[in-house]
Formats: C-alpha cells, structure tokens, sequence
C-alpha cells in the first residue's frame, strides 16, 4: 500500500491518492465544509484511472455531487471498516 498526494503543474490537487501494486484505489479530499466539491476532484477524474473519489468532511451531509462521494469523517471511516 502507498499514500501519495496528487499535483500538477496548474496547483490541481488532490490529498491523498491510496494506491494498493501501484494502482490507484481512492483519491481523497479534506475540507472543513461539506457544501462545495473540490474543482480538482472533477478535473482528475476525467484523466486519471482512480475509480473512487471522496471529499470528506467534519460536517453531517453525505451525498453524490459528479465524480465525487462527499461524506462526513465518521461515515467514510466506517465504509472503509476503519473505527
């Protein structure tokens, strides 16, 4: 397993990228707020190969907004099995 941060030559970035043999499994975005979704998350996946994208947050929404899965802390932790 690895955990990268994703950045190109324009400042798009992304957070953390978790890869598993070198094949990205999710790409992660942090925020403090739950409303906007990162214009990065939406530019990467059109042009990379990470099949999930998540921006997380410290609020209480969870929903669907184009590429990514916005969702509070405690939920993403729970999908991932983590406690």
């Amino acid at each position: 397993m690895e955990l990268r941060f994703l950045r190109d030559v324009d400042r798009r970035a992304v957070d953390y990228v978790i890869l598993q043999d070198r094949k990205p499994l999710i790409a992660v975005e942090c925020k403090t707020g739950e409303r906007s979704v990162s214009p990065a998350i939406g530019y990467y996946a059109e042009r990379t190969p990470i099949p999930r994208f998540y921006q997380v947050h410290l609020g209480e929404r969870h929903y669907e907004s184009g590429a990514a899965t916005v969702i509070p802390f405690a939920r993403f932790c729970e999908e991932l099995g983590l406690p």
